[in-house]
């Protein structure tokens, strides 16, 4: 994971490498761990604002388990293939690909009939497939303890690429 060019601070790089390897496992694991709940979460809340009982109908209920097991094996799967990248070839970030989990939950809530929720423009533009107005906006959203592990990731990410804008003489 990870590569690195060689100078005079090869054991240091090694030891950064280890550290986002470390940090990009656990935000993975984490996110994968935390996707079922946060789409079972998603539906329930826009179900109950269209009085619809997901305690009450255990097919729907199965569907919610279902999405939420295909979201975390498609997220947690597309964000460990970024993440083990090395950070100059990371083509976008981790929240980037997180929110487009929302289509999980969509797909339950359009065939419910659940009308979109209203929305800003801003929100329309950046998301304009998001009609229920689900799109994480920080890896809290999620679930407990991932804004930490974001936070330690990016942290990581951040210390290597300054390390090695500051070997090249940038």
């Amino acid at each position: 994971m990870c590569s690195t060019s060689q100078g005079d601070s090869g054991s240091d790089q090694l030891t950064d490498l280890q550290a986002i390897a470390s940090h990009a496992s656990a935000l993975a694991d984490g996110v994968r761990s935390a996707m079922p709940s946060w789409v079972a979460r998603a539906v329930e809340v826009r179900c109950q604002q269209n009085r619809i009982s997901i305690a009450d109908n255990q097919e729907l209920a199965d569907r919610v388990a279902q999405a939420g097991v295909a979201a975390a094996d498609d997220i947690g799967t597309r964000l460990w293939d970024l993440l083990k990248l090395d950070i100059d070839d990371q083509w976008t970030n981790p929240l980037a690909i997180i929110r487009t989990g929302t289509k999980y939950p969509t797909e339950i809530l359009r065939s419910l009939d659940c009308p979109p929720v209203e929305r800003d423009d801003y929100s329309k533009r950046a998301n304009p497939d998001d009609i229920y107005g689900l799109t994480p906006a920080s890896f809290a959203d999620l679930g407990p303890g991932l804004q930490d592990l974001g936070i330690s990731w990016g942290a990581a990410k951040a210390h290597i690429h300054l390390r090695r804008r500051k070997e090249a003489g940038q």
